[in-house]
């Protein structure tokens, strides 16, 4: 199983427990398959259910009206989905759709409570978890009302490529530093995650493929300059 986490970007939840708390917490729940545009979780729904993501990629989208659905965020391997209505026990907040073949447990809200009171590890690693990301949905809202839509992107853009950027090897020399990111993301997609529009998109990433910072092509991104990138995002460079 290959996680998604970077020194420099998210850690997958999986990551962060010990072999042995691992281990135990993939042994809960039925294991099972879900083929692209599988629906893992429904929002509105009232299941109780933890899923514990071991291959593959999911979207998390919520509904702002009948006929539109916003991008909010994605998962995968090493991920959870489903956290805060398994704690809270009130309906789904988001839909969850596979965008792949998708592998994970599912684990019973009742299971999971039984477990997380018999492991301290696991238990004090799940709350760090779900505070970890109430900050990233606070920081995000800030930065919507704070920059304007091409900053925005390219805080989005240096996420994905610290979280899922794989190194992008060529015979070029100067390729040797670009990254890929693994997440195909359409326009619109973009566009939901920084609350904006895809015509506005559309010219943003045509400015950072004019000044050669990415490239793009079958929904696919990659990096050319990374340090370029966090320039565009208003982002200090990393101390080493």
């Amino acid at each position: 199983m290959t996680h998604g986490s970077k020194p420099d970007g998210r850690v997958a939840f999986l990551d962060t427990l010990s072999p042995g708390a691992r281990a135990d917490l993939t042994r809960l729940g039925t294991l099972r398959r879900y083929a692209l545009g599988d629906v893992l979780i429904r929002e509105g729904d009232h299941a109780q259910e933890l899923m514990v993501l071991h291959e593959g990629l999911v979207k998390v989208t919520v509904r702002l009206n009948r006929d539109r659905a916003s991008l909010t965020d994605i998962r995968i391997a090493g991920d959870v989905v489903g956290e805060v209505a398994v704690m809270d026990a009130g309906p789904r907040s988001a839909t969850v759709t596979a965008c792949g073949d998708v592998l994970a447990n599912v684990v019973p809200a009742q299971e999971l409570e039984s477990f997380l009171q018999a492991s301290f590890e696991t238990s004090r690693a799940f709350h760090r978890m779900l505070c970890v990301r109430v900050r990233r949905a606070d920081r995000l809202r800030l930065e919507l009302g704070a920059y304007p839509v091409p900053v925005r992107l390219a805080r989005v853009l240096v996420e994905l490529a610290e979280s899922y950027g794989q190194p992008r090897w060529t015979l070029k020399g100067d390729d040797w530093n670009r990254l890929r990111i693994d997440v195909n993301l359409s326009q619109s997609e973009f566009a939901a995650l920084t609350a904006s529009t895809t015509d506005t998109v559309h010219k943003a990433l045509a400015q950072l493929r004019k000044d050669e910072i990415i490239t793009t092509g079958c929904r696919q991104t990659s990096i050319k300059d990374m340090a370029r990138l966090r320039e565009a995002a208003l982002l200090r460079m990393p101390a080493t």
